[in-house]
């Protein structure tokens, strides 16, 4: 039987768990197969563009798993009342290829996005970094907000949005968390004054310049989410052109990330050789540092592993016959035939 995790087993589990303290967990499982880089099959997502936005699939395999997740990404569908980005994945076995784990992953991904995002800030931001800047208030905004306040210890968000409903709804969203303060900013300068880290987390698939050069004073960590496709982006080329920048996976980023801005040999590290002690994340407390995050395959079959390995044996979800079980596994048709009755078209 393969497991089945829907959006209410997963919404049960995390309120008894608690987002945050799933966010860390989850960070430190994303860690982990970051250390097996070379263990895993990589490539860059399978993706299906139209002119109002993306179908990607995104598979990884280490030998003895595979996953792959299906996600989309549709701006507008916010204007029409439904999710700009939602997901599935599946977990299987390499040794006989049978599904363990079908899972929703819109919340999963949410779940697995901030909690790389401050893995990432964890080797690349200053230390004693305090006060985030959160340029986007959507669906992601509260689940950035929580993985930086628990993995980082950062207690002040200066938030903005073209949209001041999105930032009143992640002020009251987060209103009950203790030590943590949630201010409503006028402008993106107004928000990234001051600020030890600054977010990036807009929708809009276009190319963009969410934030000028001139806004991005010495020693501050970009963490710039929004970027994710090709002809989508969100930081003025200056900013990378001066920064330290690390990615997930450089063939993929360089199509779809920040980088695509730059040229085919901009200099760039991978995440896992920052994870690893092979890079540093930072030279100096001067240096501008940036996670150009896309999203990479490798997180999502971090997530799917550790939804495996911890909802399941909680009894989360319930188990689906997704594959046949057939006492002769040669005869598929006994499925569907009945015993006694002649084929149709025989005499």
């Amino acid at each position: 039987m393969t497991r089945f995790i829907d959006v209410p087993d997963l919404q049960r589990w995390l309120r008894q768990r608690g987002v945050a303290a799933v966010l860390v967990d989850l960070a430190a499982a994303i860690r982990q197969d970051f250390l097996r880089w070379e263990a895993f099959e990589k490539s860059p997502r399978v993706a299906s563009h139209s002119p109002v936005g993306v179908i990607e699939l995104m598979p990884a395999c280490d030998g003895v798993l595979y996953g792959f997740k299906y996600v989309n990404g549709h701006p507008k569908n916010a204007r029409e009342g439904k999710l700009t980005v939602m997901a599935f994945g599946l977990l299987a076995e390499v040794d006989s290829g049978y599904p363990l784990l079908l899972s929703e992953m819109t919340l999963t991904t949410a779940l697995r996005t901030a909690a790389t995002s401050a893995l990432a800030a964890q080797a690349m931001a200053r230390p004693g970094s305090r006060c985030m800047a959160l340029i986007g208030n959507g669906a992601q905004s509260e689940f950035q907000a929580l993985a930086f306040h628990a993995l980082l210890g950062i207690d002040r968000i200066q938030a903005y949005d073209v949209d001041p409903a999105g930032t009143a709804r992640l002020r009251r969203n987060l209103a009950q968390v203790p030590g943590l303060r949630i201010e409503a900013m006028p402008s993106v300068e107004a928000a990234v004054a001051g600020a030890d880290i600054i977010t990036t987390v807009t929708a809009d698939k276009r190319q963009a310049t969410i934030l000028s050069d001139a806004m991005v004073p010495p020693g501050v960590h970009l963490n710039a989410v929004g970027g994710d496709c090709p002809g989508k982006t969100e930081l003025d080329p200056a900013i990378l052109a001066r920064a330290r920048v690390v990615v997930e996976f450089a063939p993929q980023t360089r199509a779809e990330g920040e980088i695509q801005q730059m040229a085919a040999d901009f200099p760039v590290t991978e995440l896992w050789q920052v994870l690893a002690g092979q890079a540093p994340g930072r030279g100096s407390a001067s240096e501008v540092t940036v996670f150009d995050s896309v999203g990479f395959a490798l997180e999502d079959f971090a997530a799917l592993r550790f939804l495996y390995a911890q909802a399941v044996p909680a009894g989360v979800g319930r188990d689906l016959a997704l594959v046949p079980r057939l006492d002769d596994p040669r005869d598929l048709f006994s499925l569907v035939s009945t015993p006694g009755l002649a084929l149709a078209g025989t005499a």
